[in-house]
């Protein structure tokens, strides 16, 4: 299905300079604006889809050359968006690649909103929601896993996994509706057993795969990691050794960090966005209580917290604060300087009932890090072993799957009820519609709009 938008243009590779640059045109005047702006190295009478032709882009007003291209043509279906697309392989400058889309809209295109190309794929038939939302959730992956996950996504693998459970529902709703629609034929008809057993099916597998959610955000998402503590117990130290580069200040004088740095690290393919933040202390002056300020609102803010403290000393009545305002909390206590003579056992840090693994480090000297990164990992992931091995990472997925969860919980008391087999069927159909949003098949408008507008422009 192609639905003949108008056509648009947009540069498809990121700003800055490189030794390539692509304009992507897609619609079905692409072809034909390409044309007017390319001549090609040798005569060619017509251009083959799906090749590359060497060529220059030259603007049409004095025919001076942009740039030196090469041109591909991908006519429909078999295209990206289902559309015909062009893409002109540039040399990567701002100004060429500005040029020559700048060319391309002056020939008719209009420039692309954000998303817009993949939005047309999906409008096409060529991707299903959840494959369009695995574009940039590919583009923005952070870690291999996050990668592997996404790439599951865009080959279709969650879509395959609710199709599956829609066809089963199809196939009980069908039934249900043959003994609605034709009372009086000899139809074998479902008991309420096999009925109940069927939608407890369709819920357990609805069910496993909500249990992945949060597991499937953190590595869509990665989750704010802040290091705690008081000044001075090497909280620097330990982001500087977790990154494995010299990114925050380390000196002996408490107090060093004033403001909050933060990085992404990746742990055993966890994103995690750490924040060293200002020691927790009494302020000596307005730039560090500013700062002390501002820690506490990320560690309010915070997914999981790494409370270090310093094994070199007792146990002091600031890092009881600091235990205090941690109740509740996803925490890590790294009891740090393990390379000096120790005067904070472990039992210490116990009996001050803070739930969370406690591990033994020397920043300084990089010991204890791998069992460290261990208990993050942990801490911020609990694997299901039961659930489906895809994963949903999208609260817009969560939400329709709890919907369809309902509504196979109110076809189960209709059931129950012996209700007429008619409550059963809506239930059934609001079900299949829940399943459908995910894919998109039932989505609305506005829907649409969110979703594509998170993506760049040019994908």
């Amino acid at each position: 299905m192609n639905l003949h938008y108008d056509t648009i243009a947009a540069i498809a590779t990121p700003p800055g300079i490189g030794g390539l640059g692509i304009v992507r045109i897609s619609g079905e005047k692409a072809e034909e604006i390409a044309r007017r702006l390319f001549v090609p190295r040798s005569p060619q009478n017509n251009l083959q889809s799906h090749c590359l032709y060497h060529g220059e882009i030259v603007d049409p007003r004095d025919r001076s050359t942009l740039d030196e291209v090469l041109l591909a043509v991908m006519r429909h279906p078999h295209s990206y968006t289902g559309e015909d697309v062009v893409e002109i392989h540039c040399h990567g400058g701002f100004l060429v690649l500005q040029s020559v889309l700048q060319a391309v809209l002056r020939e008719g295109a209009r420039m692309a909103e954000p998303g817009e190309f993949t939005k047309r794929a999906f409008l096409n038939g060529r991707l299903d929601l959840t494959q369009a939302e695995a574009v940039v959730d590919l583009i923005e992956s952070r870690t291999q896993k996050g990668m592997s996950q996404a790439l599951g996504q865009l080959k279709g693998e969650l879509s395959t996994e609710i199709g599956k459970i829609k066809d089963d529902l199809i196939e009980l709703l069908s039934s249900v509706e043959a003994g609605i629609d034709f009372p009086e034929e000899d139809l074998e008809e479902l008991s309420g057993e096999m009925l109940l057993s069927r939608v407890d099916s369709c819920s357990a597998r609805i069910q496993g795969f909500l249990a992945t959610y949060e597991e499937g955000r953190i590595y869509r998402e990665g989750l704010c990691t802040v290091i705690v503590g008081r000044a001075n117990v090497g909280k620097s130290s330990l982001l500087n050794v977790l990154l494995q580069e010299k990114r925050a200040i380390v000196t002996e004088i408490p107090g060093t960090t004033r403001d909050v740095i933060g990085e992404i690290i990746n742990i055993k393919g966890v994103p995690l966005k750490v924040l060293d933040t200002a020691g927790l202390r009494k302020a000596t002056n307005i730039v560090e209580e500013e700062g002390i300020k501002i820690t506490r609102e990320k560690l309010s803010e915070a997914d999981i917290v790494i409370l270090v403290l310093d094994g070199n000393e007792k146990l002091s009545a600031e890092d009881r604060e600091i235990i205090q305002e941690l109740r509740g909390k996803k925490a890590v206590v790294a009891i740090n300087k393990i390379d000096l003579p120790q005067k904070l056992p472990r039992s210490e840090v116990e009996k001050e009932g803070l739930e969370g693994q406690i591990v033994e480090i020397s920043a300084k000297e990089e010991r204890g890090i791998d069992k460290l990164q261990e208990a993050i990992f942990s801490t911020a992931v609990t694997q299901n072993a039961e659930g489906p091995s895809i994963l949903i990472n999208r609260l817009r997925h969560k939400i329709a799957l709890e919907r369809a969860g309902d509504s196979l919980k109110k076809t189960r008391e209709s059931i129950e009820k012996e209700m007429s087999p008619e409550f059963v069927a809506l239930d059934l159909k609001l079900a299949l519609e829940h399943l459908g949003e995910i894919v998109g098949e039932t989505t609305t408008e506005d829907i649409l709009d969110r979703i594509f507008s998170d993506f760049c422009i040019g994908k």
